[in-house]
């Protein structure tokens, strides 16, 4: 299905109206069904959403590991697209036992939740030893507008990227929303298998907790985002041993938390 569609518009040009076309993103609803039980629904691009639905679904803590997704298969539903996942038995009974836990709170009002520890999950510390310099930061940042196809395009995507300890960009993927496009990256490493210790992520948008904590629930040790971070996500970052970097452009960026993994090949240069 294709993420972007042509659209009649008139464009203020020279003092007059002119007719023209414009290219701008798909967004639909996109529901995820576990063994037949409706979860949720989000709003995506409709482009790997397989790699969507694993990386949500481990992102989320409702698989453990990859192998627990037995099989998914997306089917156009109306406006909206469904993806119908099987998944392990056990992991099943922990998700409905989690839905009946909250079904019927009222508190905080976010998710049903009614305290801090119940929207944060308690994860381990990142146990990464990745070691990156900040030229190489900086060069993945300087060649993902490259790889961003739909943002190009339409001008209203974010962008995730995979890149090693050189800076080369790996894999991206690409959605209206940041944590999507984060959770299509992720469960396409999944699929490939991918050592998540032996890379970092980079973000166009802004870094707030959830894209921590989809970054630590995987293991990964660095997270890079073009723009700024949030408070919960530097407490966050620091508490799960992630290297939280932001407002990484035009040869700038800054370490909020455990900046050891950033190194330079000039003893003399510093992060900003």
């Amino acid at each position: 299905m294709s993420t972007s569609q042509s659209v009649s518009i008139k464009r203020w040009r020279a003092g007059q109206w002119q007719g023209d076309r414009d290219h701008v993103a798909v967004e639909m609803p996109v529901a995820l069904a576990y063994n037949g039980v409706s979860h949720t629904v989000m709003l995506a691009s409709p482009s790997d959403l397989e790699d969507f639905a694993l990386g949500f679904s481990l992102t989320e803590g409702i698989l453990k590991n990859p192998r627990e997704l037995y099989d998914s298969e997306v089917e156009l539903q109306g406006d909206g697209i469904v993806l119908h996942l099987s998944i392990a038995a056990e992991r099943f009974n922990d998700l409905q036992n989690h839905r009946r836990s909250m079904a019927g709170r009222t508190g905080c009002g976010l998710c049903g939740a009614e305290s801090l520890d119940q929207v944060v999950r308690d994860l381990p510390p990142v146990t990464s030893a990745l070691q990156m310099q900040s030229a190489s930061l900086q060069r993945a940042a300087a060649n993902l507008a490259s790889r961003q196809c739909l943002q190009q395009q339409t001008g209203a995507s974010h962008a995730a990227a995979w890149i090693d300890a050189g800076g080369e960009i790996l894999a991206v993927r690409e959605d209206v929303g940041r944590h999507n496009a984060l959770d299509k990256l992720i469960g396409a490493l999944a699929k490939a298998k991918t050592d998540f210790a032996s890379g970092a992520f980079l973000v166009t948008s802004r870094a707030s907790y959830e894209m921590v904590q989809k970054t630590a629930a995987v293991g990964v040790g660095l997270l890079a985002a073009v723009s700024a971070p949030t408070s919960l996500a530097i407490r966050q970052a620091e508490g799960w041993n992630v290297t939280l970097v932001g407002f990484l452009r035009n040869g700038s960026h800054v370490a909020y938390t455990h900046d050891q993994r950033i190194t330079s090949a000039n003893p003399e240069e510093k992060i900003a």
